[in-house]
């Protein structure tokens, strides 16, 4: 009997572990106001990293879009829960200038991540992670961590684990809202609807 409770707490316990993230390290998920305040955003670090089909992509590539870059792997639950609502917010939004991105970091590559992404309809771009980029975001210790950055190519919020869904939808929407720096009218620009 006794041996029969240690193992419904250490199932109850692993069940904790899990939804909130595929490392131990998930103190700051969720923590905070939704968005920084535009002051306090420090710029998303370019990256080139390979999508499935061997092309180069870069952070920069999404200049004057909203971006939600996701670093997951195809063996972490809490990802496996996000994964759908971020293939609803790609749907979504897409038209609006928001883009998905997804970060893999599974040790053995394509092996994993192409059937995954075959599997659940991932219809967000995927590209194949490593530690270097992983240290230039901070050192991404816990999966899933998702940046939110906004058009001028600033880190608006941080998730690290298993966030509430309402969080990235409230994120996205308010950094949708702010047009980008690069079509912003200023009066010394002729208006293009004007023209003629």
């Amino acid at each position: 009997m006794a041996s029969l409770s240690r193992i419904s707490t250490a199932l109850g316990l692993a069940l904790v572990l899990l939804s909130a993230g595929c490392t131990s390290d998930h103190r700051r998920a969720s923590e905070g106001p939704p968005l920084k305040a535009e002051k306090e955003r420090k710029h998303a670090p370019d990256f080139a990293l390979k999508d499935a089909d061997g092309r180069v992509v870069h952070l920069s590539d999404y200049r004057g879009k909203v971006v939600l870059l996701d670093f997951w792997a195809t063996w972490c639950g809490p990802c496996k829960i996000e994964i759908p609502w971020f293939i609803d917010m790609q749907r979504r939004n897409k038209d609006r200038g928001f883009e998905v991105v997804g970060v893999a970091m599974d040790d053995d590559g394509w092996e994993s991540v192409k059937p995954f992404v075959a599997e659940h309809g991932v219809n967000y771009r995927i590209v194949l992670g490593d530690d270097a980029t992983s240290q230039t975001y901070g050192g991404v210790e816990a999966l899933p961590t998702s940046f939110l950055i906004d058009r001028a190519g600033n880190i608006a919020a941080v998730h690290v684990g298993l966030a509430p869904k309402k969080d990235f939808i409230d994120g996205i929407e308010a950094l949708l809202q702010t047009p980008s720096p690069d079509t912003s009218l200023r009066s010394d620009v002729p208006d293009p609807r004007r023209a003629n």
